[in-house]
This record gives structure tokens, C-alpha cells and sequence, in this order.
């Protein structure tokens, strides 16, 4: 089969919707299919070579994070003859409302489509707003995949229809495998306890982390807070200054780092406030071996079985995230319960298991439309059309 998958944010910037896209694409070529990406990325921005970049993006703030997308003309005819090359069987379009290339994909192209949903939120005026406009879009998507029961909630509510749930995959036997870094391990006496995010996006929760610091300390003097992820430091070093080397940080890390980082460290911790539609890293920290402490949003309360896989403490609260770390951290019988639980119940979003699930979503598009991927003759005039209705939308509203 020849697919083509759309990825509308940056490889510039790697996050979760990009490793999946590149994951998925490396599964799809191990079992035998034809793939490429388009994705945007600098020029010197080092890709596979199944890759085809859109050029440069622009940084947008969107759902509590910093989105990098590309759109425009000249996109829009980077798509046109990398679909018109392609050929496709199938197209896969990641994230096809939002305002990047995946929306320039799905304007241009007619025929078996799907779209994956990656996205969770509450409340979005902008989806809200944009429901209506992008309607005629979806309805050439063939088939939905939401990538959990959040994502899926959000599309349910906000967009309308359905999808069906395919999670995130995970190759789990790399973080199995993964070598234990002496640096990193811990020990009774001196544990480790780790974060990995981006440090300035304050929903990642990293202050929560760090003011759950000395309620640790104050127990276990020897305990060690190991802090991994892009951002500066400069203001959150200053703030634990006083824990001494209590508290390091690791900076970015490579995906070989991150896995021995997560198969090396006694605690996982994602403090996150919210706005996670999955979870990706506490698969990788399961499938590690990790004990998993996160917070109690319900994208993770999913991902760890209500508490079975791992262990939830209230949202936002340093204090409540303190007495939990040694609670666990007091009971290694019952967290090594916990880590065996994780490391089994990883294994269901490996991507041994996931890919074949998004297989059969692409059977089931190709057999109700027997055709290839093409051009959609309309999609010439969309862009204006869309504008027309977004102006008329702006005067009824003046009205």
C-alpha cells in the first residue's frame, strides 16, 4: 500500500504528534508499505528520508503550548505536486482542522482519507467558531481516528460525528531494553525521581514538581530530582538553589538518553495541569520499568487504569504530590507491584498492536472508496470560498 501521511507541525521542534508520525511511518516501511511524509522543517533540519519538507513555519500559541505551522501559497503547491508524485492508496492527515498543513492537504486532495485527532480540551471558541466553516472539510475525511477517549470527546463535542479510538504506539522493547545509567539510578537511601518536559510551558507542571521538592527532602535527605527537557533553567535554578545538587538538570535529551533515563530512575513524575490528550511518556516510563506518579487528568487516569499502573495525585497540588512520593517510595514491595503492573499493561500501545489497528482503518477507506488519491478539482476555489464565509461570518456576528 502507499500512504502518505501529513504531519502539520514542525520537525524542527520534535513533540509527541511529530515521533508519532515518524514512528508510524517506520512501522509502515518495517512491514512492507510504500510511505512519505510531508512535514514542514527548515532546510538544515536533519529528517529521514522518507520526509518531504514544506519549508519553514511560523510559531502560534495554541492550547497552553507553542504550535510551529506552515501555510500559505507556496505550501499549498508544495502539497499539490507532492500529492500529484505520491500516488496514494491512501492519505493520513494528522490533526486536519488545524491551520497547517494538514488542512492545506485535506483541501487540496479527494479520495480515501483519514485523520487522526490528537487534540483534548474543555472549551475551544475557536473550534466553536470554526465548526461550521470547516464542515464541508471533514466531510471528505473517510475515516476518524481519535487517539483517546479525550481526543474523542473533543471531536464528539466541537466538530460533531465520531471517531474511533486508536492510542498512540509505542516501540515498548526499546525502554525494556534500555541501559541503566549509573548517574541516574537510585537507591534506598538516595532515590531518583524524574521529570521530562518542556520547562516553559507551565501546563507541563514543572514548579508543581519542584515545590513538591522539600517535603521529599525533609524525609529522604539523600533523594535526587532529576530534571530533563528543553526551556530555560535560569529562573527555575535560581528558585532551588538551596537543595544543592538535590535537584539537576539534564537539559534536552536524546531518545537513547530518555530511555535509559526512564529504565534508570526509581519515580517517574508527570505533574501536568491539563490540556493531554494521551500521555505518550508515561507509556515510555511503564515500559521502562518506572514507577509512574502523575496527576489525575483524566488522559492519564486512562493511560495508568484508574491507579492500577500507576499512581495519581491531585492536580495542581505540590503538597498532596510530596506526600505521595513518599508513600511510594516507602513501600517498595508495593511499588514494585505497580512497575511489573505498568510494564505489562505498556504492552497494549506497542506498536506492534497500534499499527495493525490504524491498518485496518486504512482497509476499511480504500474498500468503500476504490479509488487513488487525487487532486479535488474544487480545491482551487476552497481557500477563497472559506474566506467568503469567514467574512460573513465576522459581519453577521457585527450585526
Amino acid at each position: 500500500m502507499r500512504v502518505g501521511l501529513v504531519c502539520p507541525y514542525s520537525f524542527d521542534v520534535p513533540g509527541g504528534v511529530q515521533f508519532h508520525v515518524r514512528d508510524l511511518a517506520e512501522e509502515l516501511l518495517r512491514r512492507g508499505h510504500e510511505v512519505s511524509v510531508l512535514a514542514p522543517a527548515e532546510e538544515t533540519t536533519p529528517v529521514p528520508d522518507y520526509v518531504v519538507s514544506a519549508g519553514r513555519t511560523v510559531a502560534v500559541p495554541y492550547n497552553g503550548s507553542v504550535a510551529r505551522l506552515n501555510f500559505g501559497p507556496v505550501t499549498a503547491a508544495r502539497a499539490r505536486r507532492w500529492l500529484a508524485e505520491g500516488d496514494f492508496d491512501v492519505l493520513h492527515l494528522h490533526e486536519p482542522i488545524t491551520p497547517s498543513l494538514s488542512m492545506l492537504a485535506l483541501w487540496i486532495a479527494d479520495g480515501p482519507i483519514v485523520g487522526t485527532f490528537h487534540t483534548a480540551m474543555d472549551r475551544s471558541r475557536a473550534l466553536q467558531v470554526a465548526s461550521p466553516l470547516v464542515g464541508p472539510l471533514l466531510e471528505k475525511i473517510s475515516g476518524r481516528i481519535a487517539v483517546s477517549e479525550e481526543a474523542r470527546r473533543t471531536v464528539v463535542e466541537h466538530l460533531g460525528g465520531d471517531a474511533v479510538v486508536v492510542p498512540n504506539g509505542v516501540y515498548t522493547q526499546r525502554f525494556v531494553d534500555a541501559p541503566k545509567a549509573p548517574a541516574w539510578e537510585g537507591t534506598p537511601e538516595r532515590p531518583t525521581i524524574a521529570f521530562l518536559g518542556r520547562l516553559d510551558e507551565p501546563r507541563k507542571g514543572l514548579q508543581i514538581f519542584l515545590d513538591a521538592v522539600p517535603t521529599v527532602l525533609a524525609a529522604i535527605p539523600g533523594a535526587r530530582f532529576l530534571v530533563a527537557g528543553r526551556g530555560d533553567v535560569a529562573e527555575h535554578r535560581a528558585a532551588v538553589e538551596r537543595y544543592g545538587d538535590a535537584v539537576t538538570f539534564l537539559g534536552p535529551v536524546s531518545d537513547a538518553e530518555k530511555e535509559s533515563l526512564l529504565a534508570s530512575v526509581d519515580l517517574y513524575v508527570a505533574p501536568q495541569t491539563g490540556g493531554e490528550s494521551f500521555g505518550i511518556v508515561l507509556v515510555e516510563a511503564m515500559s521502562a520499568g518506572a514507577h509512574v506518579v502523575a496527576s489525575d487528568i483524566p488522559a492519564f487516569r486512562a493511560v495508568l487504569g484508574n491507579g492500577d499502573l500507576g499512581t495519581l495525585f491531585p492536580v495542581g497540588d505540590p503538597a498532596a504530590l510530596g506526600a505521595t512520593l513518599l508513600g511510594v517510595l516507602g513501600d517498595r514491595s508495593a511499588s514494585d507491584a505497580v512497575r511489573r503492573a505498568g510494564v505489562a499493561g505498556a504492552r497494549r500501545y506497542d506498536w506492534s498492536v497500534v499499527a495493525g489497528q490504524v491498518l485496518a482503518v486504512y482497509e476499511m477507506v480504500t474498500a468503500t472508496a476504490p479509488v487513488r488519491v487525487q487532486e479535488d478539482p474544487r480545491s482551487r476555489t476552497m481557500i477563497g470560498r472559506l474566506r467568503a464565509a469567514i467574512d460573513e461570518t465576522t459581519a453577521g456576528g457585527r450585526r
